[in-house]
């Protein structure tokens, strides 16, 4: 088996400490509800430790919280709720997503606010080997005492510095040095420590917990490309520093970004979809074909259109395991051809579209035989073992995009990229399509001709077709 480690820039046949296989996926920040770009990721690791488990690894999986954080802090009394409170709820809700998407809980949750003396102990480790530093209350990880700093991201602390906007901060002896402790600011939640009150700083939450719960060298550690640097580069740097054990990680995997229409999806870019939300318009099972229709480390782009597909693609699956005719005339069915490509496949850095390949193969094989009224038993039952690997339910059957779904998604999906706020329609077909029906208007009325055939375009692959008549325009789902 072979995994691309970020850390080395290459590829590398996978040989674990031991078992269990130790498995760490940094979790979410609970600020707000979790949006579709959360879904990818977590889906990618939860397929990776689902196959891990098919090769016969046992695989102890962490997923922390970071329940404290000055978005949490600052969104939380708008609300009336204290930053606690706040968190509590967005967990809840979040592992209430997880399991719609079929993703297996992880083996512990640990939580920021109840890891604190963890972290203490680690942050106190620091100072005294000299790796860190106390100023006005704060303590600061001193970069400069390393000499690999930057090996994760393949950049040198000249490079980082070049590359980044930081604000001048008399409290640093360098510009680089990131924080391990936070002195308490008033009003902001805080526990006592060496240095005073105070809470912990971003990166020092993963170090301590990864210890805790998995020790001091952990095989896989995952998470957005995006958290390369500096979350994990940091990391190691703690990690590392304190133990004296390198490497901290022996495999860093890192999975791509989401992106809308051609856009990076983000809360800065207010153009999230959450994960409930794209619930209620798309089955588990097409949400899960979306994301592993792409390989893990690449940028997945979302729209209705290519979910539409991925919902087909869920249909044939879903349809191809249907009980046969129960006929006794025998195949020639080679389940091992298909369950060798699909393992090559999965080996090869967890390639899911050449995975994803080798089913519709296979279904392709199960809708000839249904047809042939031969014998299909034995190619269902591995649809069904492989399609299970994936995570896909597939019963029951998964739901197709129905006519008022579909036109919700699209109609979400065009006032979003052309920076409209987004309307409630509450399942309102008709109201719907007369607001994107007015939006065309409006932008023809504007001479925004070229961004009026967009949208039209785009309602015409969604299979919806508009006219413009004498008594106005209408509207009408193009035939299949």
């Amino acid at each position: 088996m072979q995994i691309s480690n970020t850390l080395s820039g290459r590829k590398e046949e996978f040989k674990p400490e031991g078992q269990p296989v130790k498995m760490y996926v940094c979790g979410i920040t609970p600020q707000s509800s979790a949006h579709i770009g959360h879904a990818m990721s977590y889906i990618n690791f939860d397929v990776i430790r689902r196959y891990l488990l098919y090769r016969g690894y046992g695989v102890r999986y962490i997923q922390n919280f970071t329940d404290v954080d000055d978005k949490i802090i600052a969104k939380a009394a708008p609300q009336g709720l204290t930053p606690l409170e706040l968190a509590d709820r967005n967990i809840a809700d979040f592992l209430s997503d997880m399991a719609s998407l079929n993703i297996l809980p992880a083996d512990v949750y640990p939580r920021v606010t109840q890891e604190i003396p963890s972290i203490i102990e680690l942050v106190e480790g620091l100072v005294k080997k000299g790796f860190a530093y106390e100023s006005k209350g704060s303590i600061y990880f001193r970069v400069t005492r390393l000499d690999d700093y930057g090996k994760l991201s393949h950049r040198t602390l000249d490079q980082m510095q070049a590359g980044a906007r930081i604000e001048v901060d008399e409290d640093k002896e360098h510009p680089m040095d990131f924080v391990l402790w936070k002195a308490a600011k008033p009003g902001e939640p805080s526990w006592q420590s060496p240095w005073g009150l105070g809470r912990p700083g971003w990166h020092i939450e993963c170090s301590a917990m990864s210890r805790k719960y998995l020790g001091e060298t952990i095989d896989i550690h995952g998470g957005g490309q995006d958290l390369i640097f500096p979350h994990h580069e940091n990391e190691i740097a703690q990690s590392e520093s304190f133990t004296g054990k390198k490497p901290f990680v022996r495999y860093w995997m890192h999975n791509g970004l989401l992106q809308l229409g051609g856009e990076k999806m983000s809360k800065s870019l207010g153009n999230l979809i959450t994960i409930k939300e794209a619930l209620s318009q798309y089955s588990a099972d097409g949400l899960r074909i979306f994301v592993l229709s792409s390989h893990y480390r690449s940028p997945l782009t979302f729209s209705a259109e290519i979910m539409e597909g991925s919902e087909k693609g869920a249909l044939r699956l879903a349809q191809a395991l249907k009980a046969g005719t129960g006929s006794s005339k025998k195949t020639d069915f080679d389940a091992d051809f298909y369950r060798k490509r699909f393992t090559e496949a999965m080996d090869d850095d967890f390639n899911s579209p050449r995975a994803l390949a080798t089913l519709f193969d296979l279904v392709r094989d199960i809708n000839r035989m249904d047809a042939d009224n031969s014998d299909s038993s034995g190619a269902k039952a591995l649809l069904g073992e492989l399609t299970g690997i994936l995570g896909l339910k597939l019963e029951p059957a998964a739901k197709t995009v129905s006519d008022d779904s579909r036109i919700a998604a699209v109609a979400t999906e065009i006032f979003r990229e052309l920076g409209r706020e987004v309307p409630d329609w509450g399942g309102d077909t008709e109201k719907t399509m007369n607001d994107v029906i007015g939006l065309r208007t409006e932008l023809r009325q504007a001479k925004k001709y070229a961004e009026a055939d967009a949208l039209r375009k785009k309602l015409d692959m969604a299979g919806i077709a508009i006219k413009d008549t004498p008594a106005g325009t209408i509207w009408e789902f193009k035939p299949a």
